[in-house]
């Protein structure tokens, strides 16, 4: 735990470097300065979820904001385009970096004050001052050459599945297979479990269900508590993370879970790194009727794997469900070797 003088002291330092300089616009000054009107920049400001002052006048933007408006105004997709879809582009940026900075504030501040002490010890008339700083710059810059790293391979890897489609700019529609995990009893489990054996539990959880899903071709939309979900290509890729979820989950860290999965395929809108449409809408169902250590599919991917030898599948009644008046599913089991699918 840091005294109350360094972190007074890493706070003063932490901002302008972080902002690339002290605050010293207001937004009409940002409006002159890149062309872009206030109303806009006010309204993608907070898009982005920062606060605006209701006063055109008021000082708040710094250098580097002048260079985000005039990126924004470079890309032609984002400044060609409706409020709507201006807004709704911002909103989803600044709601990711929300969150990616929530989870490393802990991490940044006791990586700051753990080399502060360092330079402190090996130098105790150093500074204070200095050495802040010093510390500061170095830990932002290599998280930020970490989170530059990340980035570009994932969007390698996104552009790779989007234009192997022949996929275009804006909302498109995709054959896909959704599936979403769930743990089964985590309201009480919540209710039973320390923090730390809850921390625990949820990180077993998304270690174990992200390896299965990456191991077998798929990618993670997002993790939401206690629930996974995942997309795939095809309904084979589907089928084997949804088994390989299952798998993974009862050896993960030592800790035994139950799971229940559902998986469709079908055609999904995909928008803004999210997935749309019913067939998310049956998935999500499957999976809120499944039994535990169960795998449902519905018809569109029993048709796609039907006489594939490495399934079996077992039909069930049909079931009403809020929003779905006839949702028929499948349980889907890893097929012996040797055996062929089954229907009953």
């Amino acid at each position: 735990m840091a005294s109350p003088e360094i972190s007074e002291l890493v706070q003063s330092v932490v901002e302008p470097y972080l902002l690339d300089g002290p605050r010293k616009y207001n937004r009409r000054e940002v409006s002159q300065l890149t062309e872009v009107p206030s109303a806009l920049t006010r309204r993608l400001w907070v898009s982005l979820g920062f606060p605006a002052d209701p006063d055109d006048d008021a000082v708040e933007y710094t250098d580097a904001d002048i260079a985000a408006a005039k990126t924004f105004a470079r890309l032609n997709v984002l400044a060609s385009a409706d409020m709507h879809t201006q807004s709704t582009a911002a909103r989803t940026l600044g709601r990711s970096m929300a969150r990616l900075a929530e989870w490393q504030v802990d991490l940044v501040t006791e990586e700051i004050l753990a080399r502060i002490a360092d330079i402190t010890t090996a130098d105790p008339a150093a500074d204070p001052e200095a050495v802040a700083r010093a510390a500061t710059e170095e830990v932002v810059a290599e998280l930020e050459a970490l989170m530059s790293y990340a980035w570009r391979r994932h969007l390698n890897a996104a552009l790779a599945r989007s234009l192997s489609e022949g996929a275009v700019a804006g909302d498109t529609m995709r054959m896909m297979a959704i599936g979403f995990a769930d743990m089964v009893g985590y309201t009480r489990l919540t209710r039973h479990l320390e923090v730390e054996e809850l921390s625990s539990l949820l990180e077993a959880f998304e270690t174990a269900t992200s390896n299965a899903i990456v191991a077998n071709g798929g990618w993670v939309i997002k993790n939401v508590g206690d629930e996974v979900m995942f997309a795939a290509h095809t309904a084979k890729e589907g089928a084997r993370i949804a088994l390989a979820v299952q798998e993974a989950a009862t050896a993960s860290h030592g800790v035994t879970q139950e799971l229940r999965v559902g998986l469709a395929y079908g055609e999904v809108l995909q928008r803004f790194g999210d997935l749309y449409g019913s067939v998310v809408n049956v998935a999500a169902r499957l999976t809120g009727v499944a039994r535990p250590d169960t795998v449902l599919i519905d018809d569109g991917a029993a048709q796609a794997l039907a006489g594939d030898p490495e399934f079996s599948l077992r039909n069930l009644a049909t079931v009403r469900v809020r929003g779905i008046n006839r949702l028929h599913g499948h349980v889907l089991r890893r097929n012996v070797i040797g055996s062929s699918s089954s229907r009953s």
